[in-house]
């Protein structure tokens, strides 16, 4: 058995859920965690559109209202937005063949730099250093991060996302002995909504 987790580091639901995520498994230590990257968005290097930052922003604000976490709003005067994720999914699948339970780590380090330190995850600069600050050798993770292998693993990712019809983030999966996958979430929840039906699978 085993669970699905179903993101993006750069998803700011994501980012919201994770306490919440971190308060359910942590009743369940015994049970892996395999980290599947969904891509919001493709690779681009045109700058985003005004309006559509002005729309994430807003909903920034939004989640803040509804959730336990906080935005470094600062992020939209500083940086020059892009709407591009996929490299920041192979930053995490990169961390992730480095080091045990890289996944997660570099995911939460990429969510500090970008939604608490202001610093923009779609450059490689932020993530060789969200790399390093988890303890990854930083030309190695850049050499991984670039390669044929990395671009292959991630669209391995977007296919089982697919598979999944998972059409938005977060999503968790519990998945038997059996290869049944059941679905505790498909969007932002609380912990407790997660061992509720957690524990209504278990029953059935």
């Amino acid at each position: 058995m085993q669970f699905l987790y179903v993101a993006d580091p750069m998803c700011a639901w994501c980012y919201a859920f994770q306490p919440e995520l971190d308060s359910f498994l942590s009743q369940y230590p015994s049970i892996r965690v395999d980290w599947v990257m969904g891509g919001l968005a493709p690779d681009n290097t045109e700058p985003m559109e005004q309006s559509l930052r002005d729309t994430i922003a807003s909903y920034w604000y939004q989640i803040e209202q509804r959730t336990q976490v906080s935005f470094n709003h600062d992020y939209w005067h500083q940086n020059t937005p892009y709407r591009s994720t996929y490299q920041a999914c192979r930053a995490v699948i990169v961390a992730q063949t480095l080091k045990e339970n890289g996944a997660e780590a570099m995911s939460k380090a990429i969510q500090s730099a970008y939604y608490q330190q202001a610093s923009n995850p779609s450059l490689d600069a932020t993530l060789a250093a969200c790399a390093v600050s988890i303890g990854l050798d930083e030309a190695q993770f850049l050499s991984s991060l670039n390669a044929q292998d990395t671009q292959a693993q991630l669209q391995q990712h977007l296919a089982l996302t697919r598979q999944l019809q998972v059409g938005g983030f977060p999503a968790l999966f519990y998945v038997t002995d059996e290869n049944h996958a059941y679905a505790l979430t498909l969007g932002y929840c609380q912990a407790s909504e997660l061992s509720e039906r957690f524990t209504k699978i278990h029953q059935a």
